[in-house]
């Protein structure tokens, strides 16, 4: 449908537009810039946009990518598509106490893509696309900054034109290669604020869809408008950021197709002027593209809050300390000082690190502390910008410098805590879409110092300079993104208060077999924060591994006593008192622990061990049976159900528990192993023989393999093989407890064996 607004001169609107568009400044008049075809523009951009990041194709699974890729079920055959829009973006349902309310179903569907591509978790594929998305932003980023810099403009044949081809290619190169934007492209859980920022670009180019100049008049369609908000709406199921393009393309209907006059308008309403009529918003279609824009935002606001829930996500103290402060002053400043961080990180993207929380960012707690300054400098800025953008004679300064604020600070107001509590302290990821606001004031900067510059080739050549400096750092910033350790040891030096990056590294090198380096960065970790409980874990696990079971005690119970649900923190705590011999303390400890947790099957298991230790057998038999029924493929579990059976004499029951298991796990050959054993004391002596083979098929070099299926020969009569298997068992480990005794019997027999047969 297509409303026009028939003007009383329309026979003479082609040319009145020409003229209009020769007399309104132009931008590009005094940026000195390469001036490229259109098409050219956009290949360069693509290519200088894939050379920053490209190096970080092949690069693992990092950061928060275990638990939004790895182990999110939601990316599994096996979970129904449906459950996608009822879980969150960890793949938690959104109804849980413990979900941080990320609904970003779309981007989940596309990780779900990837790993069926791929067969899998193969980073590969997951970091292309991501490479592939920016590079393809960063190409509509020359027509949006060409809409935002230069206006909106038809030919007379209808076709848009760019009125700003200098000015849009170097805003979008600074777009393409802004560091900040590493954690988005190289970090594969960056996926969502690209695809958020696609969607979010296309919902802004359909506004502009919308709109037409012709002869007849100014027209617009319904049609684009909705598609621009249908646009929205995917974007903000790919991030929640997307719903702000809503009210950006208010803005840029206001000021740009609208040249409404925003300092004008204010007097006019603060007076009473009965002028307002003739600002021409009922004329113009303004109030009702508004009202279609609003209506479309409160519908999918609707819609999210229905399937969300009111419940707010659960955040904790190290998440955000200053959300926690009792003090509104505190609170205030301190935001205002992230902000501040958050605009130096776009000016001077050099110090970056994977996450700023605990204690990276001390509070400021008075007004002495010398940090004042920054979010002092921060306001000066915005307000000196504002007033430019307000009271400027200039109607081409005024929309340049509105519309850079708008999109430099709207998309930041969610990640602002002005509306709610976010889950971080300051979060490069969420300034992707802000650092659009920061190009085109940047852009704006650079043509009215051309303009005064009597030298404009040598600031040229400072701008190409500043582009290049980019570049390189945005690909050492991406080779850190390619493994776990090199981003986590990239943050000791921009971060070394930030327990969590302690944390991290120790964790890293645990993971990799170092425990006593691990132990140092986690006791760094606990000293820069007392109550961090996953430390404390952590280096409480580790030191009951090393039997330094005392001090492994004191962590983990001070753990439970700061997080008294901490499951994980329990079980271990049960299993260091089990080693100390407390066995009534130890199985209250893993009760607790399932009382936390109801379905926590390593914790059946121990508490199954327990039980074992005390001989009481059902309970023991009972706890592990729990353990496989929550976690079918636990093999220890299987396992020590098959040896206790087996041990306390009930063959035929361990038989049947072992074959059970391995229907569930076929390959397990430990589980193959056990069962093996069973069958050959039941006399089952060929299919017994057919799982020793396979468990040593499987596993060639364990020595206990060779050694019972040599008791098995030796049994059945086959002494020859019994041999065989015995000897290779005894090179396999000459200290193999009863191996050698059975080897010295079998020699003995065979000994007497010969002189019979002589």
């Amino acid at each position: 449908q297509i409303f026009n607004q028939h003007n009383a001169e329309a026979p003479n609107l082609e040319q009145a537009f020409h003229r209009m568009a020769q007399m309104e400044p132009n931008l590009d008049h005094d940026v000195s810039w390469f001036l490229l075809p259109s098409y050219w523009a956009k290949m360069v951009v693509a290519l200088i946009s894939f050379l920053c990041f490209a190096n970080s194709y092949d690069g693992d699974f990092v950061f928060d990518d275990s638990e939004a890729i790895i182990n999110n079920k939601d990316l599994r055959a096996e979970t129904p598509l449906g459950d996608l829009w009822y879980h969150d973006f960890w793949g938690s349902k959104l109804s849980s106490n413990t979900s941080h309310k990320s609904y970003r179903p779309l981007t989940v569907l596309t990780f779900r893509i990837n790993y069926l591509f791929a067969g899998g978790f193969y980073p590969v594929g997951f970091h292309v696309i991501n490479i592939i998305l920016h590079c393809t932003i960063s190409v509509l980023m020359i027509d949006v900054f060409s809409i935002l810099l230069g206006g909106l403009q038809f030919s007379n044949k209808g076709r848009r034109l760019n009125l700003a081809p200098k000015s849009s290619l170097l805003a979008a190169l600074l777009f393409a290669v802004h560091p900040v934007h590493t954690e988005c492209v190289a970090g594969i859980v960056g996926r969502a604020d690209l695809l958020c920022a696609l969607f979010f670009l296309l919902s802004f180019l359909g506004y502009c869809k919308a709109f037409r100049e012709n002869k007849e008049g100014h027209t617009f369609s319904v049609f684009w408008v909705l598609v621009s908000v249908v646009l929205g709406a995917i974007a903000m199921l790919c991030k929640e950021q997307g719903i702000t393009i809503l009210g950006l393309n208010a803005v840029f209907d206001a000021l740009v197709i609208s040249k409404i006059n925003l300092l004008e308008l204010i007097r006019k309403l603060l007076y009473k002027d009965k002028a307002l009529e003739s600002a021409g918003l009922l004329r113009k279609g303004l109030l009702f593209r508004i009202t279609l824009l609003m209506c479309g935002g409160a519908g999918i606001l609707y819609i999210r809050w229905r399937i969300m829930g009111t419940g707010p996500p659960a955040f904790t103290e190290v998440d955000n300390p200053a959300s926690f402060a009792d003090s509104l002053f505190v609170r205030a400043i301190n935001y205002n000082y992230y902000y501040s961080l958050n605009a130096w990180l776009l000016l001077c993207p050099w110090w970056l690190c994977f996450d700023w929380s605990m204690g990276c960012i001390p509070l400021i707690k008075s007004v002495s502390d010398w940090r004042i300054i920054a979010l002092a400098a921060l306001w000066f800025c915005l307000i000196g910008l504002i007033c430019q953008a307000l009271c400027s004679e200039d109607s081409h300064k005024r929309r340049i410098l509105t519309l850079g604020l708008g999109f430099l600070i709207i998309p930041f107001l969610p990640a602002s805590n002005l509306f709610f509590r976010v889950g971080f302290v300051v979060a490069e990821r969420v300034i992707y879409l802000p650092s659009i606001g920061y190009c085109i004031l940047f852009t704006y900067g650079f043509s009215l110092l051309s303009k005064q510059a009597k030298k404009k080739k040598i600031l040229a050549v400072a701008v190409l300079g500043i582009l290049l400096i980019n570049v390189m750092r945005c690909a050492l910033r991406s080779s850190q993104w390619r493994s776990e350790e090199q981003l986590f040891r990239s943050a000791l030096s921009v971060c070394p208060l930030n327990a969590k990056v302690h944390y991290n590294v120790g964790k890293n090198l645990a993971d990799k077999g170092n425990q006593s380096a691990a132990i140092k960065y986690y006791r760094e970790a606990v000293r820069l924060n007392p109550k961090y409980v996953h430390a404390m874990n952590n280096l409480g696990n580790i030191l009951k591994e090393r039997n330094e079971l005392h001090e492994a005690e004191e962590l983990l119970s001070l753990a439970v006593q700061i997080q008294p649900d901490f499951a994980a923190a329990w079980m271990n705590l049960g299993i260091v008192q089990n080693s100390l011999r407390r066995f009534e303390e130890a199985e209250q400890s893993y009760w607790t622990a399932i009382k936390h947790r109801k379905k926590y099957p390593d914790c059946y298991y121990n508490l199954g061990r327990l039980y074992a230790d005390l001989n009481r057998h059902i309970d023991a038999l009972n706890a592990w049976r729990n353990a496989t029924v929550l976690k079918p493929e636990h093999s220890l579990a299987w396992n020590n159900m098959i040896i206790l059976l087996d041990n306390t004499g009930n063959l035929a029951q361990a038989e049947a528990v072992g074959r059970e298991a391995l229907e569930l796990i076929p390959n397990d050959h430990s589980l193959m192993f056990s069962l093996a054993n069973v069958l050959g004391k039941s006399q089952k002596y060929k299919e017994s023989e057919a799982l020793f083979l396979k468990a040593i098929k499987a596993n060639p070099n364990a020595a206990s393999y060779h050694g019972n299926l040599a008791v098995l020969y030796h049994r059945w009569g086959n002494l020859d093989l019994a041999k065989k298997h015995y000897e290779v068992s005894l090179k396999l480990d000459p200290m193999a407890p009863g191996t050698k005794e059975n080897y010295n019997l079998l020699r003995r027999k065979l000994e007497q064996l010969q002189k019979k047969g002589g």
